[in-house]
């Protein structure tokens, strides 16, 4: 490569007495690196850190697969003793247990009965304290209780069917049901023998309190209540584990 047309003489002996020595310099270092690599990738430990994941993935793999056969030798067996007659006992305790569990549709005369908040410029209006004029959740439970005293086989709010744990909340101006909000107005329905729901609906202390406050001037809450011919309550096809708090064990 010339000098740069107007660098100096200095300069000039400068850069062809150093471009041997870099050119020597470079050669050297290319004979080190072939003769310590022997022809072989000086960075092989990538390939061997590679070469360990895919033999412990292999490994991985091989356990995955005898459990896997494992089990489906366990699904055999099992399915082979379906004929026990302890397991035949066991199937007619929960084709038992099915139907009041409320896993099973129910169809039936009942009792429908209809909450609803007053209606909005009614609460705007109100003097008094502003939940007088609102369903809560201990109105529709109160609801959902009567009806079981009455006997009623089936139960069901917004369409949705109550088993043993259903709860139900109220998260500002709704309420959850399994999961699921709901906004007024809430439709009750209970299966059941329709005089002996009446009755015990128009005698409930808890809901006679309740009507006490459809009574106030101006807007209230609304109770709506009529006999169903006929209603149905699907089965309840939720989840059915319970969920609970444990204790803490001792951090010390």
């Amino acid at each position: 490569m010339p000098p740069p047309p107007h660098s100096s003489p200095g300069r000039r002996r400068v850069w062809r007495a150093a471009t041997p020595v870099v050119v020597l310099l470079s050669g050297a270092l290319f004979a080190v690196s072939a003769e310590q690599s022997d022809g072989l990738d000086l960075r092989a430990g990538r390939l061997t850190d590679l070469a360990s994941v895919v033999r412990a993935e292999r490994a991985e793999a091989g356990d995955l697969t005898a459990e896997a056969a494992d089990l489906a030798s366990e699904v055999e067996a099992l399915s082979a003793e379906l004929g026990d007659r302890s397991v035949s006992r066991v199937q007619d305790q929960i084709a038992t247990l099915v139907d009041p569990a409320g896993l099973t549709e129910k169809t039936g005369p009942a009792v429908q009965v209809t909450l609803d908040d007053a209606p909005e410029e009614a609460r705007l209006a109100y003097d008094g304290n502003p939940n007088d004029l609102v369903v809560h959740q201990q109105d529709i439970q109160a609801v959902a209780n009567a009806m079981w005293s009455a006997g009623a086989v089936a139960v069901t709010i917004q369409g949705q069917r109550l088993i043993s744990t259903t709860g139900i909340k109220c998260e500002g101006n709704q309420v959850t049901l399994h999961g699921i909000p709901y906004s007024p107005p809430y439709v009750i329905v209970g299966i059941g023998d329709p005089a002996a729901l009446e009755a015990e609906l128009a005698t409930d202390p808890i809901l006679a309190t309740y009507r006490d406050y459809t009574l106030i001037p101006g807007g209230s809450v609304s109770w709506e209540m009529a006999a169903l011919d006929s209603a149905t309550a699907p089965a309840y096809t939720g989840l059915l584990d319970l969920t609970y708090a444990t204790p803490m064990s001792d951090a010390g």
